[in-house]
Order: C-alpha cells, then structure tokens, then sequence
C-alpha cells in the first residue's frame, strides 16, 4: 500500500502504510519461533481491518482496482476461507477453537514453525509483488495472473490436504495396529 500510494500521489497514506508496515515488521522480529510477544487476536483483528480499510479506501480514492488490496490480502483471505468454509461443510461450530488453518496444518505436518512462517512470509512477499508488478498493466495481463494465483492457491491447498489426510490415516493405521 505504501508503495502504490506514493505512486497514486498521496504521500500521506504511503506514510501511514509505511509506518504501519514497519511496525509490523518490528513486531514479526520478536514474534518469529521461538516468539517472546504474541499479537493474539486482540491486534490480529484490527490490524486486519486496518488493512482492509487501507486497501478499501484507495479503491475509493481510484488509487488502485478493487483486485490489488485483495491480492496483497491473498494469503489471508484464501486460508481463512478455505477453513471457514470447510468447516462449515464438516459441520462444526464456526465459534469454536481450531487447529485447521493451512498454515496450523503445515506446522503439524512436520515443517515448523519457523519454516512455515518463512513460507508464509514469502508467499505474501510474491503476492505483494506481483500485484505491485501488476499495478499500471493491462487488464488481460492482470487476469491472467489472477488466475494464475488462484491456481497456485488450488495446488498448494490440495497438496497441504493430501500430506494432512495422509497423516490422519498413518495415525489411524498406528491407533488400530497398537489396540491389536
């Protein structure tokens, strides 16, 4: 945002993105694994709204199309979907606790937490780029990579899906084989 916002001319919303960027990467510094400070839903939620607020507002100020702050959003928005959505399908209450955000399922898939977080950090890293790289071109190069991101989203979960069923049936295979 900031960097789309000093382009569009309004220094004042690049600044206050830049701040808010920089805080934020302050904070991901004493909260990579192992975490000395946590932000926990209490920052999580308005930080979010910030950033949806920011994408929504330079929308409205014609700064950037609607697709830029939800291809920056991306990560977030597929992943919360996706298990929202799930969960829904299985039945569960929406209210309640859960472990089954992808990025939850990587780590208790044997990646960790620092590696997850560095391929998390790095999917929203291409995300941001692309759509920084996508910006001013045009609406058939944008489509196309829009596509493409929704596809590399489709392989990533069904790939994250298979490794988690996989190990529920190892775990399923152990549980039988112990009561025997």
């Amino acid at each position: 945002y900031a960097i789309a916002s000093y382009f569009s001319g309004d220094t004042q919303l690049a600044t206050i993105s830049a701040s808010i960027a920089a805080s934020c990467v302050a904070f991901l510094l004493f909260n990579f694994h192992p975490a000395k400070i946590f932000m926990g839903d209490s920052g999580s939620i308005p930080l979010g709204f910030l950033a949806g607020a920011i994408g929504v507002y330079g929308y409205i100020q014609g700064y950037w199309q609607g697709w830029f702050p939800l291809l920056i959003l991306s990560p977030f928005i597929v992943d919360a979907t996706a298990t929202l959505f799930k969960r829904f399908m299985r039945g569960e209450k929406l209210s309640q606790a859960h472990r089954s955000h992808y990025y939850q399922r990587l780590v208790q898939l044997g990646f960790g937490h620092k590696k997850t977080a560095i391929m998390e950090y790095t999917l929203m890293l291409f995300c941001s780029v692309s759509a920084l790289i996508l910006f001013k071109l045009s609406n058939i190069v944008i489509a196309c990579t829009l596509i493409l991101w929704a596809l590399i989203y489709l392989v990533l979960a069904i790939n994250i899906d298979k490794a988690w069923k996989r190990k529920l049936l190892a775990q399923q295979f152990l549980s039988n084989e112990l009561v025997s």
